[in-house]
């Protein structure tokens, strides 16, 4: 049996962008559809980048034919601001915890509710890269993203239809990630390294709540040993 671990990006390997990270889909609304919008709808944590420009559009009176255009261009001002220097931050124990999982046996993969291309530069401006991370890097063709999900759980379900013979956890930081493995019937390691508090998680179902991947490093390590097999196909 394989156990994967799908890693939320944002909030979880990452410290939450500055304020400027939401605006992002602002802006690339903006570019597609070639004029200044405002004011900027505010940000949500937790919810895929599909769903967020669909909201924006929407919102603006712009309907879904502008979606993959907008999609694009969010890619391409990603891409522009890692050109730009753009670098991000790890979240306190990250790069431990991934050699420890892999040193478990376990895969390393991620559940995100950004694109394939936004995660990718986001991850190599913190040095999360296979030359830094060895056998503990990411594997991305059994990861999961969300350029084009309306709903987290449209991600869990497609990581559960495509991995059912794995064992899998779901490790993040909001609720939206609770919600959305509950919904695929995954389990759930809350980190509180992101926009909600150990206190406000707990009000979730999660399997367990850490403050953060240095304190709570080993009892993650120790709820993902646990899991148990997942159910027989069939």
């Amino acid at each position: 049996m394989t156990t994967t671990i799908l890693w939320d990006v944002d909030g979880t390997l990452l410290v939450n962008a500055y304020s400027g990270g939401g605006e992002l889909y602002h802006s690339a609304v903006e570019r597609t559809v070639g004029r200044e919008l405002g004011p900027p709808l505010p940000r949500t944590h937790g919810k895929p980048d599909g769903l967020i420009l669909s909201e924006i559009l929407a919102h603006f009176g712009y309907g879904d034919d502008w979606h993959e255009r907008a999609r694009a261009v969010l890619d391409e001002l990603s891409v522009e601001r890692a050109e730009r220097g753009d670098r991000r931050e790890t979240a306190p124990g990250v790069e431990d915890a991934l050699r420890a999982c892999a040193a478990h046996g376990w895969r390393n993969a991620l559940l995100t509710g950004n694109s394939l291309t936004r995660s990718r530069v986001k991850l190599e401006g913190a040095g999360l890269t296979p030359e830094t991370l060895g056998t503990a890097a990411f594997d991305w063709e059994h990861s999961f993203f969300g350029a084009t999900a309306r709903d987290r759980s449209e991600i869990t379900s497609a990581a559960r239809a495509a991995l059912p013979e794995d064992a899998l956890v779901i490790i993040g930081d909001t609720p939206r990630d609770d919600e959305a493995a509950r919904a695929a019937g995954i389990p759930f390691i809350a980190v509180a390294t992101g926009a909600f508090t150990v206190d406000e998680l707990q009000q979730t179902e999660a399997l367990l709540v850490v403050p953060d991947l240095v304190a709570g490093r080993d009892a993650v390590l120790d709820a993902i040993a646990a899991l148990p097999a997942p159910p027989r196909v069939g």
